[in-house]
């Protein structure tokens, strides 16, 4: 790293760059921080533009993320550590990160130009939960995902970006409202298949459906609702041994989307 220039001042304007984008409020949310190198390197392969990638002076920056870096032509500098730590100040400290342009908000007609199901959360608020979600429903094939009801304002809230490990960006993930989605998925063709713990069918009938699917996953407490209800082909249950009440929706969208890998995947999404 003996060639990497070193910010030592905090006048650079770097660090006002990086200290705006940390603020937790912002009216636009044009920008964005992303941490660690796993991220990063999955960021930079979806195509997002970066402005500029970090790394603290006293941790080395991946060998494999500088040469991706010097690929795209992106920027990379080092930042004394002593800085670094007064920029998070009590927050978790990364010792890779970069600022990045966000892109263009993920419409409807994104994911529909794409073959494989598409996953619709309902009410799911926690956002480990959803950050899982993203990196399950990309690695097994799915098109696409609609958030509705998720709290989040944009996909690239930092703590999502940080849940899915930067997984975000590499499909399309549209925030929407219920009338709005269901109106999709019904403009669209696809049957809406509504997880439920009394579902018509088992999760393993889904693996002989050759269609393209919508599958709809409610919040643990409150479920699915009413226009998602109207809107249902079919209810799907996950069999379960013992007492507990539910699965953890994570897990529930791991075990739906797992029966549909042959087809996504031989659809290529």
């Amino acid at each position: 790293m003996a060639d990497l220039e070193t910010i030592t001042s905090k006048s650079d304007p770097a660090l006002q760059r990086i200290t705006d984008v940390t603020k937790h409020s912002r009216a636009s949310v044009k920008t964005t921080l992303i941490e660690d190198t796993e991220p990063l390197m999955e960021c930079i392969g979806a195509g997002v533009e970066f402005i500029e990638i970090y790394g603290s002076d006293n941790a080395p920056i991946s060998a494999e993320l500088l040469e991706l870096c010097r690929e795209k032509d992106i920027p990379v500098r080092l930042i004394d550590f002593s800085i670094v730590n007064q920029i998070f100040k009590g927050e978790r400290k990364a010792k890779t990160f970069g600022i990045a342009r966000v892109p263009r908000p993920a419409k409807f007609g994104d994911i529909a130009a794409r073959t494989g199901d598409v996953v619709v959360l309902d009410g799911v608020k926690i956002v480990g939960n959803i950050g899982a979600i993203v990196r399950t429903a990309y690695g097994l094939g799915a098109a696409g995902m609609v958030l509705v009801d998720s709290d989040l304002t944009t996909i690239a809230d930092r703590r999502l970006l940080r849940a899915s490990r930067g997984y975000v960006f590499s499909f399309p993930i549209v925030l929407a409202g219920r009338e709005d989605t269901a109106a999709f998925v019904r403009d669209s063709g696809m049957p809406l298949v509504v997880l439920d713990s009394r579902g018509d069918l088992s999760v393993k009938d889904l693996g002989g459906r050759d269609e393209r699917l919508a599958l709809l996953f409610g919040s643990e407490k409150g479920g699915h609702s009413d226009p998602f209800e109207e809107a249902s082909s079919t209810t799907v249950s996950i069999p379960m041994i013992g007492e507990a009440e539910s699965l953890n929706v994570s897990v529930a969208v791991g075990i739906a989307l797992h029966e549909r890998v042959e087809r996504n995947s031989a659809l290529g999404g």
